[in-house]
């Protein structure tokens, strides 16, 4: 399976009383679709999946599959504490029908390269799916290293890794140590650098509202080959990626932001998040307009799609 393209790891709507909204959930995918994302990412962190139930995970992959239809492939996130729960949601995704897993690093466990490969792999053995492996030593506290990756690689289903550390000493080191492992970008203020080291994916949050953006991106530096104007499109982005990195509200912006796009997003997160406050709206809102307008006119100037 070869990873190419946008994947969104899509938000999860919910109610004021704080329910999954299932009729927006559809309509947020179904707007992905249309905007020509390659891949949807369902039950990932970005989707709140730790603020999820048990029964409302597998529903989402169930309900995933029902609507997506392999009009694009699907990636379910699995990831928990447990190993077994673990293996227990790779079972329920690949009896949903979902193309591969995205698996990350227990949190607070803090295993070794060993454990953590075993781990890795008895989740393996138990849905026998195309994986990416997610390392994002900030959220899990343990890091996805050289004897994990090279332990791991016994068995051909690890296909790539979203790399979402932040270090770009780790993009060189993959990219020269382990080219059997697609790199896909999992840093958004670092597509760019991703894209000129061979990745052909990018798993990106901010896709949920600022999609055809990222494809232009994507099309630029990685179909084209055109870092002129790749270097250009993510000058215009950093702003945004920064207030999305650094205003600590990462999920929270990243819903508004499609409230401010059109999509039935819903600003309700469950806790312990909380709400936006105005002033990281208004910020938000306002270096959202700005990156969108300076990247249509690019567009214009390169003869691109004017719907950017």
């Amino acid at each position: 399976m070869q990873f190419r393209g946008i994947y969104v790891p899509v938000i999860t709507p919910f109610t004021a009383d704080y329910a999954v909204d299932k009729e927006a959930y559809a309509q947020v995918i179904e707007h992905l679709i249309g905007q020509g994302v390659h891949g949807i990412v369902i039950g990932g962190t970005t989707g709140e999946n730790y603020a999820l139930t048990q029964e409302e995970r597998i529903w989402q992959f169930d309900f995933a599959q029902g609507l997506i239809k392999g009009r694009v492939p699907w990636i379910a996130g699995v990831n928990d504490i447990r190993t077994e729960d673990v293996c227990g949601f790779a079972e329920a995704a690949k009896r949903a029908g979902a193309d591969a897993l995205l698996l990350a690093i227990p949190p607070y466990s803090l295993p070794t390269g060993k454990e953590l490969a075993l781990h890795a792999l008895k989740v393996d053995r138990a849905a026998n799916l195309p994986i990416i492996l997610y390392n994002y030593p900030a959220r899990s506290g343990a890091e996805m290293g050289r004897e994990f990756l090279e332990r791991v690689a016994r068995s051909a289903n690890f296909l790539a890794i979203k790399e979402s550390s932040g270090d770009i000493n780790r993009v060189h080191m993959l990219a020269r140590e382990f080219p059997h492992l697609q790199l896909s970008c999992g840093a958004d203020d670092q597509a760019l650098e991703f894209f000129a080291w061979g990745a052909q994916s990018w798993v990106c949050a901010a896709a949920n509202f600022f999609s055809p953006e990222c494809l232009l991106l994507y099309e630029s530096c990685v179909v084209r080959g055109d870092f002129a104007t790749g270097r250009r499109i993510m000058k215009a982005m950093l702003p945004l990626m920064t207030v999305l990195e650094r205003g600590g509200k990462f999920v929270q912006c990243v819903k508004y932001a499609c409230e401010l796009e059109g999509m039935p997003a819903g600003e309700t997160v469950r806790l312990p998040l909380r709400p936006m406050k105005k002033e990281l709206k208004r910020s938000l809102r306002d270096t959202l307009l700005t990156a969108q307008t300076t990247i249509r006119r690019i567009a214009q100037e390169q003869g691109g799609s004017q719907d950017v």
